[in-house]
């Protein structure tokens, strides 16, 4: 009679569900759909100069609504990618904390959305000249929300790199990690021009969703 019951009293263990397809496409979608719009507001916005000028000074002025609209809708896209990430490599290399940082990224974005940047480097219209010098507390919480996303973002890459060379997808796992480089020296170069800057976060912003496209909506072979 033991030896009958003792099957039933082992539970089952549920087979991973594969990941909502609705909040990997959201994943997907969050950096170009930042961009896209970013882009498309600094070439109509008057006083706006890629050079001169951060995407995130576009949340000024009469039209700032826009990009805060976009910050906030971000952030929940890449939450959701974050959560699609998390079941998709549930029991797998980087299936926990890769969607905690990721988490992070998209928080980031929300707190942007909340918090404005300093005007500053002529934009918007009547705004200094010269570039920020000095931040204020909405400013300062703009930045560091912005510096610790960027920062989790880089570290989310670099573990999903364990998961694509657990996969024995080499090229994938060289990419992951690159992207942090690419994204900190952007950074880094924006003391000589803020465009610098823009390009190494759309970089990140591109990276991730491509890998969020490779990790929830796997090819098959």
């Amino acid at each position: 009679m033991s030896q009958a019951l003792a099957p039933s009293a082992v539970p089952a263990v549920a087979p991973a569900r594969p990941a909502p397809r609705i909040l990997a496409a959201a994943g997907v979608a969050a950096g170009p759909l930042f961009l896209v719009v970013g882009l498309a507001q600094g070439l109509s916005r008057e006083g706006f100069d890629f050079s001169r000028n951060a995407l995130s000074q576009l949340s000024l002025g009469d039209l700032g609504w826009i990009q805060i609209s976009v910050f906030l809708l971000t952030g929940l896209l890449v939450i959701g990618g974050a959560i699609a990430l998390r079941q998709a490599l549930r029991d797998h290399p980087g299936g926990t904390w890769a969607p905690r940082l990721l988490g992070a990224f998209g928080a980031s974005f929300l707190l942007a959305g909340v918090f404005r940047a300093d005007p500053g480097a002529g934009f918007p219209a009547g705004a200094p000249a010269d570039r920020v010098t000095s931040l204020s507390a909405h400013g300062t919480v703009h930045l560091i929300s912005g510096t610790v996303g960027y920062l989790a973002l880089c570290v989310a890459f670099l573990v999903l790199a364990r998961q694509f060379a657990a996969r024995g997808q080499r090229g994938w796992a060289r990419a992951a990690r690159l992207l942090p480089v690419g994204v900190l020296a952007g950074f880094a170069a924006s003391a000589t021009t803020v465009a610098a800057f823009t390009a190494g976060a759309g970089l990140g912003l591109l990276g991730l969703s491509a890998v969020t496209a490779r990790l929830t909506f796997p090819v098959r072979q």
